[in-house]
Parts: structure tokens; sequence; C-alpha cells
């Protein structure tokens, strides 16, 4: 999680919200990402989109049995979506988001009993690191 912050941090540097994600499997890490979305004007480079990209690619393949993803806020629909079609086996994530998070906050995406896959989820790990790096960012833009 620390690596995800540090993310985060360069993230919001380059105006970005500041989120942070990195994909870690059997202790080697596969792939990271930062918020993306302004600078590479492209709605889906959300942080953990970007890291399950350079996971995939490092990786050889799309699904990433036995991975963790580490993020800072609780991911949104589509990043969970990605989750489950990756095969993501755990995701440990800092700060909720009560807006629009997907993974147990205001939805519980990766609950629902329809689908094929199960990702474990750890929420609240630098929960107050990550929700600090957010209030600055958007207090300073006010």
């Amino acid at each position: 999680m620390a690596r995800a912050l540090e993310l985060a941090r360069y993230a919001a540097d380059q105006g970005e919200v500041p989120v942070g994600a990195v994909v870690v499997r059997d202790g080697v890490l596969l792939g990271e990402g930062r918020n993306q979305p302004i600078v590479s004007r492209d709605p889906t480079a959300h942080a953990e989109i970007n890291a399950l990209r350079a996971a995939g690619q490092a990786a050889g393949a799309y699904r990433l049995p036995g991975a963790t993803l580490y993020v800072t806020l609780e991911p949104c629909f589509m990043c969970a979506g990605a989750l489950i079609h990756a095969r993501i086996e755990r995701l440990v994530y800092g700060a909720a988001d009560p807006k629009t998070g997907a993974c147990g906050g205001q939805f519980d995406l990766l609950g629902l009993p329809g689908h094929n896959h199960r990702v474990e989820v750890t929420a609240g790990v630098s929960g107050e690191a990550a929700a600090g790096l957010l209030r600055e960012f958007f207090r300073a833009r006010r």
C-alpha cells in the first residue's frame, strides 16, 4: 500500500485525483498505475485499470489468478468489473468511497451472487492516509 500511496501523491502533483494502485502476485510487483484520465484524455484511465493493464503485459495474460490489487480508494463499478474479469484473487483498499464505491461502500458489485469469480476484499488499509490525500486535494481546489 505504501507504493500505491506514492503513486497517488504523484497523481495529485499532476492535477489528477490522488489514487494509486499496484498489482502483486507471489511477492512480485506485476503492475502499477495512478489516476490519469485528465492527462490521457481517457475516462477509463483509473489507477486500477492502469495497474491491471501493466500487470497483464508483465504476466503475458489478461487473467491474473492469485494476484492482489492494492489501491488507495475503493474501486468504482468499472474497476470492480475489471477485477472480476482479470480474476484478481484479493482486493485491498484504503479509503472507502461512500458516493461511488462499488466494493461494499455505496454498492457491492463484488458481492453479487451471479458472478463466476469471487474477489476477497480487505478494506481500510492505510485508510486515513489515503482519505487525507483526497481531502487535501479537494480542499485545495475549492
